[in-house]
C-alpha cells in the first residue's frame, strides 16, 4: 500500500483561512473555472460530491465543435466564439483533442452545394484557429474514407473537419492543472449547506463521503456549477427559488469499430426528428447519438428511452451498411443537458446552449448551461464576475495560452496519447503489461496511476471515468470489476469486505449500461 494522498487534500481544503473562491461542483463548468481562478493566483477549493465528471460531462458525444447546427440556427456569435474555444483547447491539450474529418453525404442532386456553402461559412468563423479546409468528395472518395456508407444513390458529399477528445479524461487533466497551480479539489465530498452570515453566502458545510464527517469551509466568493444540478444548490439558499433549467437527455449508443472502419466521422445533417446525428470513431470503437428529449427531473444514472435507441439504430441503418443492430451495441449511455428556462411550449432543441451567470441576493454565483468546447470562457466570465463580487485584485485571464497538465506534441501510442507526459510514469507501475479484461485495452498499472495521482476513490471512478471501460463496453467493464477492486483494495488498504461491496455496486449501475 501506498500513502493514501487523500487525507492530504481534505487537510488543505477545510484550512481555517477562508479561501478566495470556492467552487461547488467538478464538471466541465466547474473545473474551467477553478483553473481559471487558480491560474490567476486566487486562493481556490473546488468540491465535487461524487467525481469529476461524474454526470453529463463524461457523457458528450466527445466532440470539441462549433456547432454545424447553432450556425443553421441562426447563432452566428455561438458557433464563432465556439470555433475560437475549439482552436485554443487543440493548442493547449494536444494529447486530448485530434482533428477529425466528418462525412456528410449526399443522395440528392442539391445536398452537396446546399451544406458545402455553409460549411465554408464555418471555416470562415474559425478564422485562423480553422483545423482544415471544407471541401467536396466524389463518391469514390466518400467510400473511401467510410466504407460502410450506403451506396445506393450516393452521388458524393461534403468533408468538414471538427476536434474530437475524451471528455472525463480532459476533466482529469483540468483537476491535475488546478493541483499545478496551487488549487486544492476534493471529490466524494458533497455540499450539504450553504453557511451565511446574515444574507450573504460567506462558505459552504461538505460532507466527507468516505467517514461521514461533516466540515465547514468560508470563501469570499461561492460559486455554483453543478450543471443539471444547479437549482439543488440554489435551494440550499433559498428553498422557493425558482428552477433555471429545463433538463433534456441525450442518449449515444457504442459499438465496435467494424461498423465505421475508416478514417473519417459520419454526420447526418437533418434527421426524422430534425437533429443532428453522428457516428464517431473513438478508443477503437463508434459512438453514434444523439438524441434531445426533455425529462421531467434529474438524476445521476439517467436511462435511455426505448424508443431513443430504436432512433438512433434506425437513423445508422439508412446510412450505414452494414447497419448496426441491437444485439450489436456494446455500452449505452445517457447525459443530460442543463438547458436553461425558455417560454412555455418552447422545445428543447430551440433553447439556448449557451452559458448563464446569475448572482443572487445573497451572492451566490450560480453557472450553468454551455458545452465542453466552451468551458475555458465559461471559467473566465464566471471568475470576472466573482472577483468582481468579491473584491478580489482584478488579475489577467491567462487560460487561453495555458498548456494544461501533460501536453506534449509527442506521437504517443494511441491507448497512452491520454496521459500526456505522465505515460512514461504510468508504465513504470506494476501491471504496466497485464491487460484487465481480454475486449479492453486498459492495464493494471493504470488502476494504481488512478489511485496514486488521479484522485478515483472507487470501482466506477476507475472503469467508467479515469479508465473508459464502461462506455466501450460496459459487460467487459463488471467482469474486470473485481481485479479492479482488488487493486484499488492495495493501493487504499481496504478489506475484503469493502472490494465485495465495491463490485456489487458498480455492477449496479453497470448493468443499466448494457443493452437488454
Amino acid at each position: 500500500m501506498t500513502t493514501d494522498p487523500r487525507q492530504a487534500a481534505l487537510t488543505a481544503a477545510t484550512t481555517p483561512e477562508p479561501w478566495d473562491i470556492l467552487v461547488i461542483g467538478g464538471g466541465a463548468s466547474g473545473l474551467g473555472t477553478a483553473v481559471e481562478a487558480a491560474t490567476r493566483g486566487y486562493r481556490t477549493l473546488l468540491l465535487e460530491a461524487h467525481d469529476y465528471a461524474k454526470g453529463t460531462s463524461s457523457r458528450s458525444t466527445k466532440l470539441v465543435h462549433g456547432g454545424v447546427r447553432y450556425l443553421a440556427q441562426g447563432n452566428v456569435s455561438l458557433v464563432r466564439e465556439a470555433l475560437y474555444e475549439r482552436g485554443l483547447l487543440k493548442r493547449n491539450a494536444p494529447h486530448l483533442v485530434r482533428d477529425l474529418g466528418f462525412l456528410i453525404a449526399a443522395y440528392k442532386w442539391w445536398a452537396a452545394p446546399f451544406y458545402g456553402i455553409g460549411l465554408k461559412m464555418y471555416d470562415l468563423l474559425a478564422g485562423k484557429l480553422n483545423l482544415q479546409a471544407s471541401r467536396y468528395v466524389n463518391k469514390a472518395q466518400a467510400l473511401a474514407r467510410t466504407p460502410t456508407l450506403k451506396q445506393a444513390g450516393l452521388k458524393g458529399g461534403i468533408l468538414y473537419f471538427d476536434g474530437q477528445f475524451d471528455d472525463s479524461r480532459l476533466a482529469i487533466t483540468l483537476m491535475r492543472s488546478l493541483e499545478d497551480h496551487g488549487g486544492v479539489t476534493l471529490n466524494h465530498a458533497p455540499v450539504v449547506g450553504l453557511i451565511r452570515e446574515g444574507s450573504r453566502v460567506v462558505g459552504a458545510r461538505f460532507r466527507d463521503d468516505e467517514t461521514g464527517q461533516e466540515h465547514e469551509v468560508r470563501a469570499k466568493a461561492v460559486v455554483n456549477a453543478t450543471g443539471v444540478f444547479v437549482d439543488d444548490i440554489r435551494r440550499m439558499e433559498r428553498s422557493d427559488v425558482k428552477p433555471m433549467l429545463s433538463p433534456s437527455q441525450g442518449v449515444h449508443v457504442v459499438v465496435d469499430r467494424r461498423f465505421l472502419p475508416g478514417d473519417s466521422a459520419i454526420m447526418v445533417p437533418r434527421t426524422d426528428d430534425g437533429r443532428v446525428l453522428f457516428a464517431v470513431p473513438w478508443h477503437d470503437h463508434v459512438v453514434i447519438g444523439t438524441t434531445d428529449t426533455p425529462v421531467p427531473e434529474t438524476s445521476l444514472e439517467p436511462r435511455a428511452l426505448p424508443e431513443e435507441i430504436d432512433f438512433i439504430l434506425r437513423t445508422a441503418a439508412q446510412y450505414m451498411d452494414p447497419a448496426p443492430t441491437r444485439a450489436d451495441v456494446r455500452s449505452v449511455y445517457v447525459g443530460l443537458r442543463p438547458l436553461v428556462k425558455a417560454a412555455e411550449g418552447t422545445d428543447t432543441k430551440s433553447l439556448s446552449r449557451d452559458h448563464v451567470i446569475r448572482i443572487s441576493d445573497g451572492g451566490l454565483i450560480t453557472l450553468t448551461g454551455g458545452k465542453w468546447t466552451t468551458y475555458r470562457r465559461m471559467g473566465e466570465d464566471t471568475v470576472n464576475r466573482a472577483a468582481a463580487q468579491a473584491g478580489l485584485p482584478e488579475r489577467l485571464s491567462l487560460t487561453a495560452g495555458l498548456k494544461l497538465h501533460g501536453a506534449t506534441q509527442a506521437d504517443l501510442p494511441d491507448h497512452w496519447k491520454v496521459y500526456g507526459t505522465d505515460a512514461e510514469w504510468v508504465q513504470t507501475l506494476p501491471g504496466a503489461n497485464q491487460k484487465l479484461h481480454q475486449a479492453l485495452p486498459y492495464t493494471e498499472a493504470e488502476v494504481r496511476w488512478a489511485a496514486r495521482a488521479e484522485q478515483a476513490r472507487t470501482v466506477e471512478d476507475v472503469l467508467s471515468r479515469r479508465l473508459r471501460a464502461l462506455l466501450l463496453n460496459a459487460q467487459a467493464s463488471i467482469e474486470a470489476a473485481p481485479r479492479v477492486a482488488a487493486i484499488l483494495a492495495e493501493e487504499l488498504g481496504r478489506d475484503q469486505a469493502w472490494q465485495a461491496g465495491q463490485v456489487r455496486a458498480y455492477t449496479d449501475v453497470a448493468q443499466g449500461y448494457v443493452l437488454r
